[in-house]
């Protein structure tokens, strides 16, 4: 009897002592995932360590994630955010915030498969996005109790199902990357101008200052662009205020459409623009700046049922490690080519070297 008893406690204990080790490991994992999460607050750097981190530790070919749009938008887009999925770039997969599956996530707090999604939605038509996208696994990414996005997982390497185990997993992941959204989405808030969309004019001197130290230590190119729009004042003392805050949406959606996801374009005060473009020469920057301009002329603003035609004045400068120790000479200089072309008839681009 003792025999058998010995037998069934030399059984156990090293079933009970792996499930421990797991358990221990994946806990320490967890702390290591929080840490590299958390150590940025720059949206798209923390969309790329969610989606690593997912791929690495499940050993996945495709992830990706709903977020929305910007600070004033409820819809979840796809857009951009994924990694190893073949879908259709001319196709804008979106899901509703009153959509079934957003319901759905909102209200509770565990993973699903898609055949789960389609028995318990029925018909919504965001579950027709889903089924395009086709995901594995669905897997809310919550913080402080609101959902922030939707984390998609698609097969893994080894071809296996995922374990209830991975699944609570996942969900913790997915807990301290909805936190990390969170912090990411206040800070973004903090740091942007509401009405332009635009970073504040303190975020732009700070990142001026990060920008100039790493060009100058790396060696790399860093020019700057600043903007203003020729005569601005007509617009509020002829049209009104309102009308004049069309015109800044107006210039700033397009400055955000002609610059890269690196660089950095602010509302520097007022109806002034102003543009980081880090590893960028002044001949680039320049040609940046001709397409703003043009864009600008070209575009129209429409205003108590009138088409009201916009141009901007630009100068365009490049960092000078020998001359721009700190920002004020870097920001002057540009603002020198900016007067440049306001003196020679605005609607131009003029560069200092």
């Amino acid at each position: 009897m003792n025999q058998n008893n010995d037998s069934d406690y030399d059984f156990k204990v090293p079933v009970e002592i792996e499930i421990y080790e797991r358990k221990i490991y994946d806990l320490k994992q967890l702390i290591e995932i929080s840490k590299g999460l958390n150590s940025t607050l720059e949206y798209n750097i923390l969309i790329d360590s969610i989606l690593l981190t997912c791929m690495g530790h499940m050993q996945l070919i495709r992830a990706g994630i709903f977020l929305k749009k910007g600070i004033d938008h409820d819809v979840f887009v796809f857009h951009r955010n994924y990694k190893g999925f073949d879908l259709d770039h001319t196709i804008e997969y979106e899901l509703e915030p009153d959509s079934e599956i957003v319901k759905l996530l909102e209200d509770t707090t565990r993973c699903y498969t898609l055949e789960e999604l389609i028995d318990m939605v029925g018909n919504d038509p965001s579950l027709e996005t889903m089924k395009i996208i086709d995901p594995t696994l669905v897997v809310p990414l919550k913080g402080k109790g609101k959902l922030n996005g939707i984390i998609l997982l698609g097969d893994r390497i080894n071809g296996e199902e995922f374990k209830e185990w991975e699944k609570e997993y996942l969900l913790n992941i997915a807990s301290l990357a909805g936190i990390a959204i969170q912090n990411a989405y206040l800070y973004e808030m903090a740091t942007t101008d509401m009405m332009t969309k635009l970073k504040i004019h303190h975020f732009f001197q700070a990142a001026l200052v990060e920008e100039r130290e790493r060009a100058g230590r790396i060696g790399t190119p860093l020019s700057l662009i600043m903007m203003d729009i020729d005569h601005f004042k007509v617009f509020n003392d002829e049209y009104g205020h309102t009308c004049g805050d069309m015109v800044l949406v107006k210039v700033a959606r397009v400055i955000q459409e002609s610059v890269r996801q690196l660089d950095i374009p602010a509302r520097y005060g007022g109806e002034e623009f102003a543009i980081i473009l880090p590893n960028t020469e002044l001949r680039e920057a320049t040609m940046v700046a001709k397409r703003i301009r043009q864009s600008v002329e070209e575009s129209v603003v429409v205003c108590s049922g009138k088409n009201l035609s916009v141009t901007i004045s630009i100068g365009v400068t490049q960092y000078d490690k020998n001359r721009d120790i700190d920002n004020k000479t870097l920001v002057e200089r540009a603002d020198k080519a900016l007067y440049i072309s306001k003196a020679e008839g605005r609607n131009r681009v003029s560069l200092l070297e």
